[in-house]
């Protein structure tokens, strides 16, 4: 309540001192893009999550979380003796169900046995390998290698840890792939259908992105009546799955009045610019604000007028005006 007070009366006063160079911005009407915004996630177009198909403990690990890997790279190593066990036995009956085979069918042409024995011989040799050929995958599937060339986004197991079918192992993207998935409501349905181009905003990273295509998914959420757009990204090695962004949907153009998200100064609910005057005085004046419009810009509905020269680094004007240089 102190600073909101102490704010107000400083908006009523204009300092009269003389300014030193400051970098400025000349506002005035000129088209800017009409959009809205919608909260999104970046998500990789290509992942995969490598999981164990054997168990068995974890014997090597050869990759960590951020290190790029190559498809066929080995990733981990599991205990494969029991599926070795496994592959001898198999291996075994499988000689075994030969051998009968062979018998068989030389008993049958001499008429001691007859053809009926053929075939059951003949589909237990059948049986035989392929328990041999599951056998084989089995001990395979003990080395851990990746699926595509990528960058490991998470190892989940330790050495030492203990491997059972199904677990995951690691998650694996390509990096230079992504998407953001945005969730628009029903009522913007009818003008997402028209919707071809977007800017992606990355607050984290204070950077702006053009979208390279928007694409609306033809459903839309039973319980939520949300649909979910999917826009994709340029390459961008600094954002990675699981960043948050805003997507602003383009639906038009119009000529507006704008100043710089970063020419802004607030105060709880107060907006205000740091305005420089004909005579180089800086003024502090009160704007009311509207939507955020193109890149880092807000349009200004009340406030300023065309022609205007705001200052676009209000720290060093606050500075200005506390020293009276």
């Amino acid at each position: 309540m102190k600073a909101n007070l102490i704010f107000g009366l400083f908006l009523a006063l204009t300092a009269a001192v003389q300014a030193q160079t400051l970098p400025v911005v000349t506002v005035q009407l000129h088209p800017v893009d009409l959009s809205f915004p919608a909260d999104s996630l970046v998500e990789a177009v290509q992942q995969a999550t490598v999981g164990a198909q054997v168990a068995g403990r974890v014997l090597e690990v050869r990759a960590d979380a951020g290190q790029r890997v190559k498809k066929g790279q080995l990733l981990m190593r599991i205990d494969a003796r029991e599926a070795e066990e496994s592959m001898r036995a198999a291996e075994a009956l499988q000689a075994n169900a030969k051998v009968n085979y062979e018998r068989t069918k030389s008993l049958v042409a001499q008429k001691f046995m007859s053809p009926a024995a053929l075939d059951k011989a003949r589909a237990e040799l059948d049986s035989a390998n392929a328990n041999r050929a599951a056998a084989g995958a089995s001990q395979s599937h003990a080395s851990i290698v990746s699926p595509i060339n990528g960058v490991v986004a998470r190892r989940h197991a330790e050495m030492g840890d203990m491997a059972t079918p199904g677990k995951a192992l690691f998650t694996i993207y390509e990096p230079e792939d992504l998407r953001v998935t945005a969730s628009v409501p029903q009522a913007r349905l009818k003008d997402m259908r028209t919707v071809r181009a977007a800017r992606v905003e990355f607050p984290e990273l204070g950077k702006w992105v053009d979208a390279v295509a928007v694409n609306l998914l033809p459903t839309a959420d039973l319980t939520t009546h949300v649909a979910q757009v999917r826009v994709s990204l340029p390459a961008m090695p600094e954002a990675t799955p699981g960043m948050s962004a805003r997507v602003h949907f383009v639906i038009g153009r119009a000529d507006k009045l704008t100043v710089p998200m970063a020419a802004v100064v607030r105060r709880g609910e107060v907006a205000a610019v740091y305005v420089q005057m004909p005579d180089q005085r800086l003024s502090l004046r009160q704007l009311r604000l509207g939507e955020v419009v193109g890149a880092g810009e807000v349009e200004v509905l009340a406030g300023l007028a065309s022609g205007d020269k705001v200052v676009t680094e209000p720290v060093k004007a606050a500075i200005q005006l506390k020293s009276g240089k």
